[in-house]
């Protein structure tokens, strides 16, 4: 069993279990790909995949194969990089949540490229979880998040820590009244973030600890589709604070808290436990560790 034959099986399961598109796919005859799909079943004696008319479907051996020979193929391949280009790391693959990737991540990679302009860094900006995949099969080099890592195979580093904020339309009720009991928050209307994104993680931690529970009538991937929609009356919404800064000081919104309730979060640098970190990995997180402390922290005013 080689690094060829799990490469043969997951060519195979990323195209839907078809060993012919899987053979176009590795520039190989489709009776190669099948007999390397056999030599694998012999040499651990399971079924990795199975027959069913002229269809393939993966089998629960073929499941648990798949976790395994996808990390250890990506484990070769940062080995493959890593003594190919040693003298010369000249890119990171950066992923950050919605909320980092649009505040901090661009003052991050400007502050980054100052000091090291030879380095490209390629970056990703989507919700926590969709991050953690990409970790997981070796498309990201490490992300900053909002939140916690849910994979116990990933090292998490608290780093910063934020506050979100309860926003509410600018309106006479809220004007003359933006201290919420808990019973007048329950029933408002909420916008919020999507489920998975570290800012509802955070809200949903607070209010379940409290007893209750919230269910928002909108639910949006956009800060600013969340704070537009406070701002023409619809409801309120619980955000970061920096990210609603702008609409807060132009009197688009009026900020407010609530009794007992406190809704705070730390940042997570997050990485494969047993992934390789480039020098140059190294020197962007260690940037990012102290950012608070060498550069002023960015102010997002907003455009809405």
């Amino acid at each position: 069993m080689t690094i060829r034959h799990m490469k043969i099986f997951l060519a195979i399961v990323e195209n839907g279990c078809n060993t012919t598109k899987a053979a176009q796919a590795l520039l190989m005859t489709q009776p190669a790909v099948s007999l390397a799909v056999r030599e694998l079943e012999q040499y651990y004696g399971v079924v990795l995949f199975d027959r069913i008319g002229r269809r393939l479907r993966i089998t629960e051996a073929g499941l648990r194969f798949r976790d395994y020979a996808s990390h250890i193929c990506s484990i070769f391949d940062d080995m493959e990089k890593g003594m190919r280009d040693w003298d010369a790391f000249g890119q990171l693959r950066v992923g950050a949540s919605i909320t980092i990737g649009s505040q901090f991540l661009p003052c991050y990679v400007q502050a980054f490229h100052t000091l090291h302009p030879g380095t490209q860094v390629r970056a990703l900006i989507a919700p926590s979880e969709l991050l953690e995949q990409h970790i997981m099969e070796n498309e990201l080099d490490f992300a900053l998040i909002e939140g916690a890592a849910h994979n116990p195979a990933l090292h998490a580093e608290e780093y910063m820590e934020d506050q979100l904020t309860v926003i509410c339309p600018n309106s006479s009720c809220f004007r003359t009244h933006r201290h919420m009991t808990q019973d007048e928050f329950k029933s408002q209307n909420f916008l919020l973030r999507e489920p998975g994104s570290g800012t509802r993680e955070v809200i949903d931690r607070v209010t379940e600890d409290a007893g209750f529970r919230i269910s928002p009538i909108w639910e949006a991937m956009s800060t600013t589709a969340l704070v537009n929609a406070v701002i023409n009356g619809i409801g309120i919404s619980i955000l970061p604070q920096r990210m609603v800064m702008g609409a807060i000081e132009h009197g688009m919104v009026i900020p407010a808290t609530v009794e007992g309730l406190e809704f705070r979060r730390r940042f997570h640098i997050i990485y494969h436990r047993e992934k390789y970190l480039t020098k140059a990995a190294e020197n962007f997180l260690e940037l990012c560790r102290n950012y608070e402390m060498d550069y002023p922290l960015p102010h997002y005013t907003g455009l809405f």
